[in-house]
């Protein structure tokens, strides 16, 4: 069953029961679709997909040519050419992404994810929660902002760092 919510300022928000019976699983919404036929929720969660099966043309093929790309409080990347050079090294690198997301939430252009990530590199494994908002325009992201705690962040590099040695610590996705 698929339960939608508006609130006030007119956000819907869709959410299916997770087989828990909790609301933690985005469901596929109805939401208005962009100029390339998909809702901006769609474009992000087939953006965030590309990322984690290491597509770099699919991921870099779904941002603006003027995207804007903060983590907050790290430097701000600008720029399609900017984005595709540090993803295609990042892959190179052989760092490895992965992502769940636990909701998606869409208002007009604007979507808002709440979700897993995690970064891996060899045996090290660290995934953290992120909270992210995208602007979609035209079938593009042109904005892609993510929010996460840096206590959080270190205490996973510690937990993956020890899961090198104690291989019963590595982390693994919520609900895997």
């Amino acid at each position: 069953m698929v339960s939608s919510v508006t609130v006030p300022a007119g956000v819907v928000c869709y959410f299916e029961p997770a087989d828990n019976g909790d609301m933690s699983e985005p469901a596929e919404s109805a939401a208005p679709s962009t100029a390339a036929g998909r809702s901006p929720a769609e474009v992000v969660r087939s953006f965030l997909t590309a990322l984690a099966d290491g597509d770099a043309q699919t991921a870099i093929d779904l941002v603006a040519d003027d995207l804007v790309y903060e983590n907050v409080s790290l430097p701000t990347i600008r720029g399609k050419q900017r984005f595709g050079k540090g993803l295609h090294d990042f892959n190179r690198r052989g760092i490895g992404f992965d992502v769940r997301i636990h909701r998606i939430t869409q208002d007009g252009s604007t979507v808002m994810t709440e979700r897993t990530d995690a970064l891996s590199f060899r045996r090290f494994r660290q995934q953290f929660w992120v909270c992210g908002v995208f602007e979609v325009h035209d079938g593009v992201i042109t904005l892609w902002r993510d929010y996460f705690d840096w206590r959080d962040i270190a205490m996973s590099g510690v937990r993956g760092l020890l899961a090198i040695a104690v291989p019963r610590l590595r982390a693994t996705m919520p609900g895997s």
